[in-house]
């Protein structure tokens, strides 16, 4: 492993990529700690030392790298592109014209990607402008801070509530997430691996140090060893699972072209056991923070408050939440995987090159039959991914310790370590150096 990292090193071009990527990385790190704009810093580190944010809220905070809570440029980080992303997804379904572009290439994914960028502004705008009212209304610091935190009398976030700073404030949070979009894409171009993923793996990467500190300041240092052997348990259970597939065999028939012959080959199609991703766990994180906000803004309704603090804020742990919360992930797993995952166009792109499963006719039964075996299969990812999610709460419920990971956290460390990785191995297979995974 050592001799592989050496001789990554060793290839002139690929070490320029490496070194180009970390000083990006670099540049994002840095704007995650410029405030912005009208905020009181004073009272920011007040709310901060109070700060538990919980649901959507502490995901938006780790996939920022902790900006979100200090309010920085970057606060809002990469989840309006990621938004943007899920929903243009989601959109190639029910209108056609996108659905051709997809299937064009690489012109029609141009194409869409330049429509995900203009959604992801409008998108970073809407959520700024949401933001700054929120942090400015009565029950704001609670719903962004999470813990209860309330700043004293007299003392105000924004101490200046005129409509010029309000533009100002919103202009340079939408500018923020502009710009790591556009470093993504350079890290895409010129560095290594997806930058958009590694954005996010430096943001939670960022975060684990502190949270580890916690572990230590709190409950020793037998305890978090503990929690650092578990955690290792957790990332090889996990690079197991992701590495699973189903393949699914499938033979494609021999052609005579004049004087050549074409097909004839075997080959297979890959399904993960956790075909979803972790999308369905922002998915339900998203949808458990709109009754934490709602209950924000309409401050004034008793019930709806209590209410949500009891059971929806994810403050105090109990059964309710955490079963909510399990369901929630189960359901956006089968959810996203059938938006993602369409049989019938699979069956129909065989059909067409000639390929068709071994003891399946091809057309209408070979959709049945992937349908069967992606439903099947999607079970034990979604209640893989379900457990990997409420696990920080059992952590914290049973053990009264706070587990950082496992969730999202878990599932995008290795995931972008494995694609990165495997990234760089192949560069340097082109070059004739052994990678990381020996064969």
């Amino acid at each position: 492993m050592l001799s592989a990292f050496v001789n990554a090193f060793k290839i002139r071009d690929l070490r320029g990529k490496i070194f180009f990527t970390l000083a990006m990385l670099a540049v994002y790190r840095l704007g995650s700690f410029i405030p912005i704009p009208g905020v009181d810093s004073g009272a920011l580190r007040q709310l901060i030392e109070q700060s538990a944010a919980t649901g959507a809220a502490q995901l938006i905070n780790l996939f920022s790298g902790g900006a979100f809570t200090q309010l920085a440029v970057f606060a809002l980080g990469i989840m309006p592109y990621i938004t943007a992303s899920i929903i243009m997804q989601l959109l190639t379904v029910v209108i056609p014209r996108l659905e051709e572009w997809q299937k064009e290439g690489e012109s029609g994914a141009k194409r869409i990607n330049q429509w995900t960028r203009y959604l992801t502004v409008g998108i970073a705008v809407l959520q700024s402008t949401t933001l700054i009212t929120v942090i400015q209304s009565g029950g704001g610091a609670g719903a962004l801070f999470g813990g209860g935190a309330q700043l004293p009398p007299g003392l105000n976030l924004v101490p200046n509530d005129s409509l010029p700073m309000r533009a100002l404030m919103v202009l340079t949070l939408t500018a923020g997430t502009a710009f790591i979009m556009w470093l993504g894409e350079l890290i895409t171009a010129r560095g290594v691996g997806n930058g958009m993923s590694l954005i996010i793996f430096a943001a939670i990467i960022s975060e684990l140090p502190s949270q580890g500190n916690q572990i230590l300041q709190s409950s020793g240092p037998v305890v978090l060893g503990i929690v650092l052997l578990v955690a290792l348990l957790l990332i090889v259970g996990v690079v197991v699972v992701e590495q699973g597939q189903r393949r699914i065999p499938v033979q494609y028939a021999r052609r005579q072209i004049g004087t050549r012959s074409y097909g004839g080959n075997s080959t297979y199609i890959p399904l993960k056991v956790n075909q979803s991703g972790v999308i369905p766990i922002i998915f339900a994180s998203s949808m458990l923070y709109v009754p934490v906000l709602a209950a924000s803004i309409f401050s004034e309704q008793t019930w709806l408050v209590n209410f949500v603090d009891r059971y929806l804020s994810g403050q105090d742990i109990n059964l309710v939440y955490v079963t909510t919360y399990f369901v929630l992930v189960v359901f956006f797993a089968y959810f996203y995987t059938s938006i993602t995952f369409n049989p019938i166009d699979v069956a129909d792109n065989m059909k067409k090159y000639g390929g068709f499963i071994p003891g399946i006719r091809p057309g209408q039964r070979t959709a049945e039959e992937l349908d069967r075996v992606i439903t099947r299969l999607t079970l034990p990812g979604s209640l893989y991914l379900a457990t990997l999610a409420i696990l920080p709460f059992l952590a914290l419920g049973v053990a009264g310790v706070p587990f950082p990971f496992a969730g999202a956290t878990l599932l995008i460390v290795v995931g972008v370590g494995l694609e990165t990785m495997k990234q760089i191995e192949s560069q340097m297979m082109q070059r004739h150096y052994e990678g990381f995974l020996r064969r």
